[in-house]
């Protein structure tokens, strides 16, 4: 079956302004969007620019917008969507390196700033630090983010109302250290959110959620550190 694509280009060494570019491929309905991408680039034109890695929803790094929705290009497949056109785009929010490809550094600067490492400044045991099944199940969820910024870059609070806020990634990663029962820093990690641009900046549109890759339920991890500070607030 044939398929058309239009695709967003843009090469900073001689554009000057992004364009659009049509491209037909024959593939079978149970191709994924990243086979079509690899097709193109090598049957028609290899200066197309996209990322991609492990090909299998785990890395994350083949996040695209296809026909208007933030999503991994290795996930979905050509069945998946009525009709035979895509319109595929670099993830809103970061700036457009080349064609399909965004920086990350913006994403990461704020994953740092949330200091996503375990904060335990006892002596650490001789065997790991044993936490209980319960306490695992806490965490269960948010650990299985792979930092592909789908959510992020859907979110309509860091895409049209506040680039400050810090954005549902850095939210769920920062949850992840906030519930675990190993990390001693939970009430420091609950006043830096503590802020209109940290977990307050959250309007609760559920677009993150809608979008995950990894069907995390971000909004409700979100909701949970909300309530954690108006807890501590109650103490």
């Amino acid at each position: 079956m044939k398929y058309s694509f239009k695709i967003f280009r843009f090469d900073p060494s001689h554009d000057r302004t992004p364009h659009y570019r049509d491209y037909e491929v024959e593939a079978d309905p149970k191709d994924r969007i990243l086979d079509c991408l690899n097709k193109i680039r090598w049957e028609q034109d290899p200066s197309l620019a996209f990322r991609w890695s492990c090909g299998h929803g785990v890395c994350g790094s083949d996040a695209l917008k296809i026909n208007g929705v933030c999503t991994l290009a290795c996930q979905k497949l050509m069945r998946d969507y009525e009709g035979s056109s895509f319109l595929l785009e670099p993830i809103p929010v970061l700036p457009v390196l080349k064609d399909l490809v965004v920086s990350m550094e913006p994403f990461f600067r704020v994953y740092r700033s949330l200091k996503p490492y375990l904060i335990n400044p006892q002596e650490p045991p001789t065997v790991e630090r044993i936490q209980m099944p319960e306490e695992r199940k806490l965490i269960e969820d948010v650990i299985k983010c792979i930092s592909c910024a789908c959510c992020t870059s859907s979110c309509p609070v860091k895409t049209t109302e506040n680039m400050n806020f810090v954005g549902p990634a850095a939210l769920v990663k920062a949850h992840r250290y906030i519930c675990d029962s190993r990390d001693t820093s939970t009430i420091d990690r609950l006043k830096s959110l503590d802020t209109k641009v940290g977990v307050w900046g959250c309007k609760t549109y559920f677009k993150c959620t809608e979008v995950c890759p990894r069907s995390i339920k971000v909004t409700k991890a979100i909701n949970q550190i909300k309530r954690k500070i108006r807890n501590k607030s109650d103490d």
